[in-house]
C-alpha cells in the first residue's frame, strides 16, 4: 500500500506538466487553424431574395437598441422583413421595438406578443409564435444578443444559394457590453477558448455545428424537418434544428465571417450559471469529446503541478500562459476585434476549469430565471421560475 501511494503521488505531478504541455501544444495548434479558418474565402455572390429575420427577445439588456438597428441597415438589395418575438406585453423589449420601428419606418418591422408555450424551451415557443407572421421563403433566425455588420445578409443568404446547402450559420466573438469585470470574462472566453474549440473541431470533422447566432434556411426546408415543434423541449435546440437539416441529406455550412455576441453579466454568479448551461449543452452534444476538451486549458494543470511539487512548475505556468496569450493575440488580430484584456485570461482559465468540473455535477440548469431538469436524452423539464437571471 505505501508502494502504491508514493506512485500515485509521484504520477500527479508528471500528470499535470503533460496536461500542460499538450494544453500548450493544442493552443498554438488552434492559433494556426484560426488564421486558416480566417483566410477562407468568402461567398461573391448578388442575392436579393426575400428574407424574414425571426429575432426572439426577452428583456431589456444594455444596448438593445443600437444592437438590433444594424439588422435595418443592410446592404441588401432584396425585400427584407424582421419580426420580433416577446411572451408578454409587459416585457421592456416591446418598447425598444417601437423606437426601432419608428427609426427606420421603411422597414418592415413586426412585433409577435404571444403568451402561449410550446414546450419547455422559452426561445423555441418564442419562435414557433412568431413564425405565423413570417412572409418570405428565406427565413433566418437570430438570437436576441447578436450583433451583426452591413453585409451579414449578403454573406449568409448568398451561402444558401450554394448546391446541397440546407441551412448557413455563423460563428460568433464575444463582446462586454456592459461595464465591469464579468463582461470582459465572458467575452474572453467565447474568444479564446469557444472560438478556437469550435473551429479545431471543425477542422477535422469533430463537429456537426449549427449556431442560434444564425441560422437561415428556406421554408421548404423548414416544414420538411416539422417546423419547430420538434425542438420543443430540447435544450440545445440549435444544434437538434442543424441535425434535422441534416437528416433531410443537406449540409449546413458555416460562413467565415463572425457575427458577434453581446455579454452583458451582472455578476459572477450569472456568469456561471450561463457557462455551466453552456457546458452542460455541450455535453449532451459529445459526452466523449467534452470529457477530452479538458487537456484544451493548460494553465489548470500547470498550476495543479506547481502546486504537486512538480519540477519545472513554474516554467510550465509561464508556457501556459504565453500559449494562451498567443491564442488570444491571433484571434484579435485575425477577426480585428478590440484589444484583449490579456491580464484576465489565468482568471478566466481558473473559471473555465471550475465551469468544467461543475457541470458534471447535478441535472439542473438556469436560462432566463427558470430552472430546469436535463434528461438524459438532452430535453428540458422546467423545474421552478426564479425570476430574471
Amino acid at each position: 500500500m505505501g508502494d502504491e501511494s508514493l506512485l500515485v503521488s509521484l504520477s500527479l505531478p508528471d500528470f499535470c506538466l503533460a496536461g500542460a504541455v499538450i494544453g500548450c501544444l493544442y493552443a498554438l495548434l488552434a492559433s494556426v487553424l484560426v488564421i486558416r479558418f480566417g483566410r477562407r474565402p468568402r461567398t461573391a455572390s448578388a442575392v436579393h431574395e426575400p428574407v424574414t429575420v425571426l429575432k426572439p427577445l426577452c428583456g431589456v439588456e444594455p444596448g438593445l437598441l443600437a444592437r438590433l438597428a444594424p439588422f435595418c441597415r443592410q446592404s441588401y438589395d432584396g425585400p427584407l422583413q424582421i419580426v420580433f418575438g416577446v411572451h408578454d406585453r409587459a416585457d421592456g423589449a416591446v418598447e425598444v421595438v417601437e423606437q426601432l420601428k419608428a427609426k427606420f419606418p421603411d422597414t418592415a418591422i413586426d412585433l409577435k406578443i404571444d403568451g402561449r408555450i410550446h414546450g419547455s424551451n422559452r426561445k423555441v415557443s418564442n419562435l414557433t409564435n412568431m413564425n405565423a407572421l413570417a412572409r418570405h421563403d428565406v427565413v433566418m433566425l437570430s438570437d436576441g444578443d447578436i450583433e451583426v455588420g452591413p453585409n451579414y445578409l449578403v454573406d449568409v443568404v448568398a451561402s444558401l444559394q450554394n448546391p446541397g446547402v440546407g441551412a448557413v450559420t455563423c460563428l460568433y466573438h464575444g463582446i462586454p457590453r456592459r461595464r465591469g469585470l464579468w463582461p470582459q470574462i465572458a467575452a474572453l472566453s467565447t474568444n479564446t477558448q469557444f472560438l478556437p474549440n469550435a473551429i479545431m473541431a471543425m477542422t477535422f470533422g469533430l463537429a456537426r455545428p449549427c449556431f442560434g447566432a444564425t441560422i437561415a434556411l428556406r421554408r421548404e426546408t423548414l416544414n420538411r424537418i416539422g417546423g419547430f415543434a420538434p425542438l420543443s423541449d430540447c435544450l440545445a435546440d440549435d444544434y437538434a434544428l442543424g441535425e434535422a437539416v441534416r437528416a433531410t441529406g443537406q449540409d449546413v455550412t458555416v460562413v467565415p465571417e463572425l457575427v458577434g455576441h453581446a455579454c452583458v453579466h451582472e455578476s459572477a454568479s450569472e456568469l456561471l450559471l450561463h457557462q455551466i448551461r453552456a457546458a452542460k449543452t455541450i455535453r449532451s452534444i459529445d459526452p466523449v469529446g467534452y470529457i477530452g476538451s479538458v487537456m484544451t486549458n493548460p494553465l489548470p494543470f500547470a498550476l495543479l503541478g506547481l502546486i504537486a511539487g512538480a519540477t519545472g512548475g513554474v516554467l510550465a505556468v509561464a508556457a501556459a500562459i504565453i500559449c494562451r496569450s498567443v491564442l488570444c493575440f491571433t484571434v484579435e488580430k485575425v477577426y480585428r476585434l478590440p484589444r484583449q484584456p490579456y491580464w484576465l485570461l489565468p482568471l478566466n482559465d481558473v473559471i473555465e476549469f471550475a465551469v468544467y468540473i461543475a457541470s458534471f455535477f447535478g441535472g439542473k440548469v438556469s436560462w432566463r430565471g427558470y430552472r430546469y431538469r436535463v434528461m438524459q436524452d438532452g430535453s428540458l423539464v422546467q423545474d421552478s421560475h426564479l425570476g430574471r437571471s
